[in-house]
């Protein structure tokens, strides 16, 4: 019910998003060190390679400086992006428990967040790394009390639902929750012991004894819990909330919410406890509301475009029919696609619609165009893009080119294009910024330039460049492949040859960059292209072809990629 998008974006579908009643974007996670859902490669078997876009060993990192969240504006595209596939379902932002969340947790309610998440810094489930699980935040009650306090200030508090999770076991602990502002609570580690967790504390080392924290068949047999157990639990801790509320005069747990004056400091035991002030817990702050009052987030403006384009589609939808639009797009219209893409998931998954849809759109897209594209539609763009074009796209094709005339050597797509696109194609006759196809898990892209950090932590897909490429090239990039028309030798430069290697083009990677500079001819009218494939013999020889070390030792010959959309 509750999915998870991640930083990371490894394995985020349209579909995996169509299908949630709560989506919960994880900008800090505790002890993790990074965002995303790090594993390390002994720990990506076969089957989470496939649900999350990659190859089996290959970790799956995510370093705090690398990802799309900069900022509350950037959280707040990703939320609008979330509402645009699946408008029915509510989305929450997790946050870690420290000196500051409060401010945080204000900005997440301006982005039209429906959910603070604090987490504090017990609990979890003992799969973080040693390096990290010292550095986890501060007790759940400290950022509780903070976030509590500053949304009540502002006046936000009303407008967002406050959840709390961090080792939460008894009712004392949820009514305390409540009283501190929470209106609902959220458990891990007390329900892994439900299920029959005995906490041996070898989550790491995938040798969990009763079959929960664990990735090998002989072990996770050993799993012997039942819903039942859970229900038991809850139960019965629901049951231990109710007397403690009932001690108190209370009738509902809303009615507990945010009823500060319901603690009071519990004797000291000692010197060190008496120099202990709780008070700044217990300060009630400002005269706003100090609970949510059940209205739902206004949506953004920016989607009605999106929403024109999904409804005209619908004939698609249920018959073999070509649906053809000819419209005009704006900077202010985001997510351009999105929510035709969620509604494509929900009911047809991977696979493609009996019917197409055809959108030829004039002017200037604002952010996160394509953002979640499915199968079965093509949107054709003269004009420029802003930053997100093909986020987490899954299929379908986005073609972009510059107005008629001599356009130059034009910029036409912003930063992070095709960040986490699990599939489809991209063609665009103009340059890209930065960070170009990073974390491209299947995604087929041709774009005549690209900025710094160009197919960062890429790990499938295909990516031609004709053109300049800017710094740290494939950086961190563990699959796919990269092929970059290096006419000026500068390649070698610039490129990060950490975890990959060059080398040229044998006769079937030549037949690929060919066939794919056809296919960018054809959607874009790309006059580099043109040039090259008139000159291909001579053009062969200034390829350079980059692959991942593991794929080059490998040596495998890759096959042609059938068309999409």
């Amino acid at each position: 019910a509750i999915k998870q998008v991640a930083s990371g974006r490894f394995g985020v579908t349209p579909e995996y998003v169509a299908h949630a009643e709560e989506l919960q974007i994880k900008i800090a996670q505790g002890s993790k060190p990074g965002e995303g859902g790090q594993l390390p490669g002994h720990k990506v078997t076969a089957e989470i390679a496939r649900l999350r876009h990659t190859e089996p060993g290959i970790g799956l990192i995510s370093p705090p400086p690398h990802h799309d969240i900069y900022s509350i504006e950037d959280l707040a595209q990703l939320v609008f992006d979330l509402r645009q596939v699946n408008p029915a379902a509510a989305v929450s932002v997790k946050l870690v428990a420290e000196a500051g969340v409060g401010l945080v947790a204000a900005g997440v309610v301006k982005a039209l967040a429906d959910v603070v998440h604090v987490a504090g810094c017990d609990g979890g489930t003992g799969a973080s790394p040693l390096s990290s699980i010292k550095n986890a935040g501060v007790p759940w009650e400290l950022g509780l009390a903070e976030t509590q306090q500053t949304l009540v200030a502002q006046g936000l508090r009303s407008r967002v639902r406050l959840r709390v999770d961090g080792g939460l076991k008894t009712g004392r602990d949820v009514a305390a929750a409540a009283f501190l502002g929470a209106d609902e609570v959220s458990f891990g580690t007390a329900l892994l012991l439900a299920e029959g967790c005995l906490m041996v504390r070898s989550c790491h080392l995938d040798t969990c004894p009763v079959g929960i924290a664990t990735q090998r068949p002989e072990l996770r047999s050993r799993f012997a819990a039942t819903p039942e157990h859970v229900e038991a639990y809850l139960l019965h801790l629901a049951e231990d909330v109710r007397r403690h509320l009932a001690a108190l005069g209370l009738r509902t747990f809303a009615d507990a919410v945010g009823r500060v004056e319901c603690l009071r400091r519990r004797e000291p035991r000692g010197a060190r406890e008496a120099a202990v002030d709780p008070s700044p817990l217990l300060r009630r702050a400002g005269s706003g509301s100090a609970r949510h009052e059940g209205e739902r987030q206004h949506e953004q403006p920016g989607g009605e475009l999106g929403a024109r384009i999904a409804a005209a589609a619908a004939p698609a939808l249920e018959t073999a029919s070509l649906v053809e639009l000819d419209l005009a797009v704006t900077n202010r219209d985001r997510a351009v696609g999105g929510r035709l893409g969620g509604m494509i998931g929900r009911r047809y998954g991977a696979k493609s619609p009996p019917g197409r849809v055809r959108a030829r759109l004039t002017g200037s897209a604002g952010q996160s165009f394509g953002a979640f594209l499915s199968s079965g539609v093509r949107l054709e763009l003269t004009g420029e893009a802003n930053d997100g074009a093909g986020k987490s796209m899954s299929g379908g094709r986005i073609s972009i080119r510059p107005p008629a005339g001599d356009a130059g050597d034009p910029v036409l797509l912003g930063n992070a294009a095709l960040y986490g696109a699990t599939g489809g194609e991209l063609f665009c006759a103009g340059r890209a910024g930065e960070r170009f196809a990073v974390r491209n898990s299947g995604a087929t892209a041709v774009v005549e330039g690209v900025g710094a950090h160009g197919c960062e932590y890429m790990t499938a897909g295909r990516v031609v460049v004709l053109g300049e490429t800017g710094r740290n090239l494939a950086a961190g990039m563990s699959g796919g492949e990269l092929y970059v028309h290096d006419l000026a030798s500068a390649l070698s430069a610039r490129l990060n040859r950490e975890l990959v290697e060059t080398g040229g083009l044998d006769g079937a990677a030549a037949e690929i960059v060919r066939g794919l500079l056809e296919r960018h001819c054809r959607y874009t009218g790309s006059a580099r292209a043109a040039a090259l494939l008139e000159r291909w013999p001579e053009a062969l020889a200034e390829f350079a072809r980059v692959l991942p070390f593991a794929r080059a030792a490998a040596d495998e010959e890759p096959e042609l990629s059938s068309a999409a959309g």
